[in-house]
């Protein structure tokens, strides 16, 4: 699975005004569906008010947050899952992605054309989830139709694997026919990894974001509350983002100056901020700090990492030859205010291998290559 997030939905829902606003790269936007062919990908800083706290207490030559990879796909229509508006090339972009945004437009504009003529956000949900359930249908059925082989293969370890595969090829088969995503089924973990060859799209875990217009930003419109609904039966996040506003944001120029205008409207996080954050959670990913007086630095690691683990996503070296880790958590630090501090409060450790690493650690690694 990619470690990156998919931005889909109809065309002309805003994904590339969100996109070029996300990641500050311009995305072609324009009022025709399809101006996006070959997926765009942007590579955006995860915001982490924890690193600016430990940055100013520590006063380091430089800072350097964590990131994570955006993708925007082109616009999805009735049909895509048989090819239709380029489908099949752009469903195979979204298999390629570790989850989704699902931008759904929210808003009313009859200068912006809406490909079904009429603003419907039930509707259009229905219309990408059912060509996404469509599509891991076809993939399932295809599976299922070659499974019997490998039941009666002579290899115990294929034939084992096909047996227990065809219960939940044939649950997934009854859930995708009725239009329900993959994960509706809640299959536990050596349940999905029997068919995670599959790539199933509806098996990625979904965030709704609403493109709303500037009069809704603080409070849900219609349309938002019908996607709530809706996604409250899936197990779905949703959040509710102003494209217009954030491409306006994006155009500053000081963080300065960006804070100053939230403030101005009446909102204290911005909705590109809380759509990074869910699709950086949604990826199973944590933020551990390097921290010193040249350089405060956000590391990205899997939920549940332990500390070699973890080492090795600065360097392999680091990895191959751990020996210990020291480590406090970043809110210590902010406690006692001082890493001199926190030591002397016994809150610095010594940890080993089997230390499962916390999201705000703060480590220093010792290793020998």
């Amino acid at each position: 699975m990619g470690m990156n997030c998919g931005i889909v939905g109809l065309p002309n829902v805003g994904k590339s005004t969100i996109f070029s606003a996300l990641t500050s790269a311009p995305a072609e936007a324009a009022n025709y569906p399809f101006c996006t062919i070959e997926p765009n990908v942007g590579i955006v800083h995860i915001p982490d008010e924890r690193m600016e706290k430990i940055a100013k207490l520590i006063g380091p030559e430089r800072v350097i947050p964590a990131v994570t990879e955006f993708v925007d796909i082109a616009g999805l229509v009735k049909g895509a899952s048989k090819g239709e508006g380029l489908g099949n090339q752009f469903l195979g972009h979204i298999r390629q992605v570790g989850a989704i945004c699902h931008v759904v437009r929210c808003f009313e504009d009859g200068d912006i054309v809406h490909v079904a003529g009429k603003i419907d956000p039930v509707s259009d949900m229905e219309v990408i989830n059912l060509e996404l359930a469509f599509a891991d249908l076809e993939s399932v059925q295809k599976r299922l139709q070659t499974l019997d082989k490998y039941i009666k293969s002579q290899d115990k370890k294929v034939s084992d694997k096909a047996k227990i595969a065809k219960p939940i090829l044939e649950r997934l088969v009854k859930a995708l026919e009725d239009g329900l995503p993959a994960r509706s089924l809640d299959l536990d973990e050596d349940e999905k990894d029997s068919i995670s060859d599959l790539h199933l799209i509806t098996m990625k875990k979904m965030l709704y974001v609403c493109n709303v217009d500037e009069a809704s930003i603080l409070e849900d419109n219609e349309h938002v509350k019908k996607v709530r609904e809706i996604a409250a039966k899936e197990g779905a996040g949703v959040i509710t983002i102003c494209g217009k506003i954030e491409s306006e944001i994006a155009a500053l120029e000081t963080a300065e100056e960006k804070a100053e205008f939230l403030k101005d409207i009446g909102i204290e996080e911005s909705g590109l901020s809380k759509m990074i954050k869910a699709g950086y959670n949604m990826l199973g990913m944590k933020t551990y700090f390097t921290a010193g007086v040249k350089e405060v630095r956000a590391w990205t690691f899997p939920d549940g990492a332990k500390a070699p683990q973890a080492a090795g996503v600065i360097h392999s070296d680091f990895e191959r030859g751990f020996i210990k880790a020291e480590v406090f958590h970043c809110d210590d630090l902010f406690q006692y205010g001082s890493e001199a501090k926190v030591k002397e409060a016994g809150k610095f450790r010594m940890e080993g291998k089997e230390y499962v690493v916390k999201d705000g650690d703060v480590i220093h690694f010792r290793f020998n290559v």
